[in-house]
């Protein structure tokens, strides 16, 4: 029998993640090739670069046999939420991979669902993951910390003291909302998760700059969005010449280039290929000349894709809505299944 030499925590000397059973059976899973670097969240945690997300899979079977094929490939973060409705098919197909719980790193958010409080939703999450902490709790937006930011991010420190979350963060806020929360936190957030792609780095530029300066790290989240739902736009030119000249995937440029901007990747596939792929494109560095031509090319297409995001913000309002409708009316959130990471799975390089 083979016996556990190493964790997606620790990696083995030669990169290998030998992920070991919670049942001593040794390793489940051996993967030379998708070592996975970890950035420091605080003095005391770290977390994967790169993170699987459960934000399009709705709930059934169907997400927890995509969490089980994004572990065996060597994915060892799990990304979920309150409002993404799959926490316990998460956990679920976690525990059924047989890997220890240090060996995962679980992140779920605060969405403000049912009109639970904070301490409520933890414990929810908590039960439907069936774990007794999760590394990483997120407020999902600013607009969710009722009845304020700073009374919202207390709560959130309650919840780090009593162990209930080993670090805490944020997603989806800006500089002001940052500046608020910080003027009087005992506890800095950890992370901020926001959408980040080459078509809105202009705009979250200032985020990411005060972030580093505050030592908080950012999570990027739909950074495909340029192959998978904005093709034919300046991106494409740039992705594609340094795919082309790389031999790697369009995919693997744009998550690289995530990297070079310091940021932790939370992406997601139905397909194993893509998501080896992902992995994959821990080891790759772009050049500053690279990353300049992508910057660039994204500034180019901003005021285009401003536009179109208009018009998806009103559908997001509608949506919503919808949602809120459903769990006045039936008791419970009426499912809907967009997945819009897996939108247009034709990339634009030939």
């Amino acid at each position: 029998m083979t016996s556990c030499i190493g964790s997606s925590h620790n990696p083995t000397a030669n990169g290998a993640r030998e992920l070991c059973r919670e049942d001593g059976r040794g390793p489940t899973i051996t993967n030379i090739f998708f070592a996975v670097d970890h950035h420091a969240l605080g003095a005391r945690n770290k977390i994967p670069s790169i993170a699987f997300g459960t934000w399009t899979l709705g709930n059934g079977q169907s997400p927890i046999d995509q969490v089980e094929q994004a572990i065996s490939v060597g994915f060892s973060h799990v990304d979920t939420a309150q409002s993404y409705r799959n926490e316990e098919e998460a956990g679920k197909a976690i525990r059924e991979s047989g890997l220890a719980r240090g060996d995962i790193f679980i992140t779920t958010k605060y969405s403000g669902l049912n009109g639970l409080d904070i301490e409520t939703s933890i414990e929810n999450s908590l039960k439907n993951l069936g774990v007794s902490y999760v590394d990483l709790y997120l407020i999902h937006h600013p607009r969710l910390a009722v009845p304020d930011i700073p009374t919202a991010w207390r709560k959130f420190e309650e919840l780090k003291e009593r162990g209930l979350a080993k670090s805490i963060g944020v997603s989806n806020f800006g500089v002001p909302e940052l500046k608020t929360l910080l003027a009087s936190a005992k506890i800095k957030p950890a992370a901020n998760q926001i959408l980040l792609h080459p078509y809105v780095y202009a705009r979250q530029a200032p985020i990411l700059s005060f972030a580093a300066s505050e030592g908080i790290a950012i999570e990027a989240y739909s950074t495909l969005i340029p192959l998978t739902r904005r093709t034919g736009g300046p991106v494409d030119v740039p992705v594609c010449k340094i795919a082309k000249s790389r031999s790697i995937a369009p995919e693997q440029v744009l998550l690289a280039w995530v990297k070079a901007k310091g940021a932790i990747v939370v992406t997601t596939s139905s397909k194993k290929d893509r998501l080896e792929r992902y992995l994959d494109a821990g080891d790759l560095e772009l050049t500053e000349t690279e990353v300049s031509a992508i910057d660039a090319a994204g500034a180019a297409g901003s005021q285009e894709l401003s536009e179109v995001s208009t018009i998806q913000t009103l559908t997001a309002i509608v949506l919503v809505a919808f949602l809120l409708w459903g769990t006045l009316h039936f008791g419970h959130l009426v499912g809907i299944n967009v997945p819009l990471e897996n939108w247009g799975q034709q990339v634009p390089c030939k």
